[in-house]
């Protein structure tokens, strides 16, 4: 497996920041990549639902479920119709669920833990706003950099074409399966 983040951070140090290493691969994809599209949904997965059936264009959706470990925001469903629909990966600053068939999907995921517990359906939150992850704040349109060794974001889209892993026999691709 190659690794992406060692690679970026080593060339693009000032363009970056690094979020905290807490959050754990869920996906079958560990390497993905993509422009940010934010939602703010505590507890209530909504609007993640709204999006991830919408085309994702490559995207990578960042939901603030502020830290809740007691409810999952995103499960195998919402999953599915992230894959269908083209989102890049999903990052989720809260739990998931259905763990295992996550891994399965051709799609990046990121969360703090997992849990069996579904949310509300109440249609609470806030589309489209600079989201705040321990002190990181994360606005629409960056771009989100993803691994297994972690997660970055960059005001702006980064050439990968001169790094030492993107000259490699098999480089990431943000369209294939990384595992």
């Amino acid at each position: 497996m190659l690794d992406l983040l060692p690679d970026l951070c080593d060339v693009y140090a000032e363009s970056l920041t690094v979020l905290p290493p807490w959050f754990r691969s869920y996906g079958g994809r560990a390497i993905f990549f993509g422009p940010v599209v934010t939602v703010r949904c505590p507890e209530d997965n909504s609007l993640v639902r709204d999006l991830v059936a919408k085309p994702g264009y490559g995207q990578v959706l960042v939901v603030d479920g502020a830290g809740s470990l007691r409810r999952a925001l995103l499960g195998d469903q919402l999953a599915h119709k992230a894959v269908a629909n083209g989102w890049a990966g999903i990052v989720v600053f809260g739990a998931v669920r259905d763990v295992g068939e996550l891994a399965q999907l051709p799609l990046g995921i990121q969360a703090l833990g997992a849990c069996p517990v579904k949310t509300d359906k109440r249609g609470l939150g806030e589309l489209g706003i600079s989201v705040e992850i321990q002190g990181i704040r994360i606005h629409p349109g960056d771009w989100l950099y993803a691994d297994l060794n972690g997660i970055a974001i960059a005001r702006e889209e980064l050439n990968l074409h001169c790094l030492p892993c993107m000259q490699a026999a098999n480089p990431p691709s943000n369209t294939e399966p990384t595992l």
